[in-house]
């Protein structure tokens, strides 16, 4: 698109006052948000791994839970408690509550598989608990913080539905107002250009910080956890603080949905259309779900059985892409479509490749676990026994990976479930999904009509974000 609309014209559209003021949102934006997620999610999870926090089990479900709701239904729900919300600072408070469980979660997990023998080292050598935690256990947590930052990054940049709602507008929201209102591909192409060239800035930040350093240990370690270490006269303001974190990220948005819900009574249960609604996103979301999955297999096959240089290349490509804003992709298929392939605009199967482009990498990742976890030699045997590679794909291979496609499959699903700025731009006319169909509602400021919807995408969330915890739990050996 920048070659099609020429030099001079991509740079006119590119340097230009508007898109100084969304670089400035942008950046102030990540850097309000980012360092904020982290010091709340280590302090989060420090207190629910780590000391005598009463109720941690609940607790560490509770911080955990946040997830499950999405940024534009919290959005939603500040809009409707502080209706002048808005600026950096609206934004900030916003992304902050729904993002601060990407560092939560891997941060506690890290926390559970540490080597206790490392700090109670740390002790013998005369070292407090302040010295101890900054120079032995926040070291160790540097791959949850920089993974958890790049994740929180990303989302900030991909996000589009929390900020329109407050009027906070940053690159997302410009390429939807262009798009939408004047329909000029290229300044939508040429601010989205911008985007990505954000976007790989931050792959590479975190690439860099990251490093090489090694964080595995050898040998089992100890086989105990440390002793959680008693809160004294801090016990209080510690419930307390978690209290609030808790009310603030997952009270709010609960409270005035069901605040919505009682003040519209039976009438905003329009079961007929929230039926078809319902079954819209179920189809796409299995629909989705089962070829990306599809699609993920011979990928993970090849990174896992015949690893090298391409099978690299090939698996890296597909984070990378996955890793662009959904407008950036679904505006790279509407250009694709129009230019190329007419026949295939606003119609499901391009909606479906859009996801499958988008969430592959949910279910690669499940699906590579899976298969590095069976045994290579049982489908050797089996070969050795007659049985043909057809034969043992399906009763030897696919029965040993059948809970990681199964697991891959449900976060895909969640993800098309909750997809809002790809849907808007690639669905056919007449077609809704949960998410746009909250939107839709909540963008003519009817609150009570959009509850039923915020409602069931939250139900939706629930259970897979209670699966992230539990698997964090298995791999901390818990």
């Amino acid at each position: 698109m920048t070659v099609a609309t020429g030099w001079e014209t991509a740079a006119e559209l590119i340097f230009r006052p508007r898109v100084g003021e969304l670089l400035f949102n942008t950046v102030a934006l990540v850097l309000a948000t980012v360092p904020l997620c982290i010091v709340i999610g280590i302090a989060a999870a420090w207190l629910v791994e780590r000391t005598q926090l009463p109720g941690a089990r609940f607790w560490s479900l509770v911080l955990a839970a946040p997830l499950a709701v999405p940024a534009f239904v919290n959005s939603y729900a500040w809009v409707s408690t502080i209706p002048s919300l808005g600026g950096v600072g609206g934004g900030t408070l916003i992304s902050v509550l729904s993002y601060y469980p990407l560092v939560y979660i891997p941060a506690a997990a890290a926390l559970r598989r540490m080597d206790p023998a490392l700090e109670q080292s740390a002790a013998s050598l005369g070292l407090g608990r302040w010295r101890t935690f900054f120079r032995v256990i926040l070291p160790q947590l540097w791959l949850p913080i920089t993974g958890g930052a790049l994740l929180v990054g990303l989302h900030l940049l991909a996000e589009f539905g929390a900020f329109s709602m407050i009027r906070f507008p940053t690159f997302t929201t410009a390429i939807m107002e262009q798009y939408q209102s004047t329909f000029n591909g290229a300044a939508a192409n040429m601010l989205a250009s911008v985007l990505v060239f954000i976007c790989l800035l931050m792959l590479l930040a975190e690439s860099r910080l990251r490093g090489n350093a090694r964080y595995a240990r050898l040998g089992s370690g100890v086989a105990s956890r440390p002793p959680a270490l008693p809160l004294g006269r801090y016990r209080v303001a510690a419930v307390v603080g978690v209290l609030a974190l808790a009310v603030l990220a997952l009270g709010v948005p609960l409270g005035n949905i069901l605040r919505w819900l009682v003040a519209g009574g039976a009438e905003i249960w329009n079961l007929p259309v929230i039926g078809e609604t319902l079954l819209q996103t179920l189809g796409f979301g299995v629909a989705g779900a089962l070829l990306t999955v599809v699609l993920a297999f011979p990928v993970a096959w090849l990174a896992v059985r015949y690893p090298g240089w391409f099978t690299k290349m090939l698996e890296s490509t597909n984070y990378i892409t996955s890793s662009l804003p959904g407008i950036v992709v679904a505006l790279a298929f509407i250009t694709v479509a129009i230019n190329f392939a007419r026949p295939l605009y606003q119609t499901v199967p391009l909606v479906i490749a859009a996801y499958v482009l988008l969430f592959l990498p949910r279910a690669l990742v499940n699906l590579r676990a899976g298969l590095a976890q069976a045994p290579q030699e049982l489908e050797e045997a089996a070969r050795s026994l007659g049985s043909s590679p057809f034969r043992t794909f399906f009763r030897v291979t696919l029965r040993l990976t059948a809970p990681a496609a199964a697991g891959g499959a449900a976060l895909v699903f969640l993800g098309i479930a909750n997809e809002l700025t790809a849907t808007l731009l690639l669905a056919p006319t007449g077609v809704n999904t949960l998410a746009t169909r909250f939107w839709a509602l909540s963008s003519e400021i009817d609150y009570t009509g959009a509850a039923p919807y915020a409602l069931i995408l939250i139900l939706l969330s629930l259970p897979m974000t209670y699966l992230l915890y539990t698997q964090s739990q298995k791999a901390a050996g818990q």
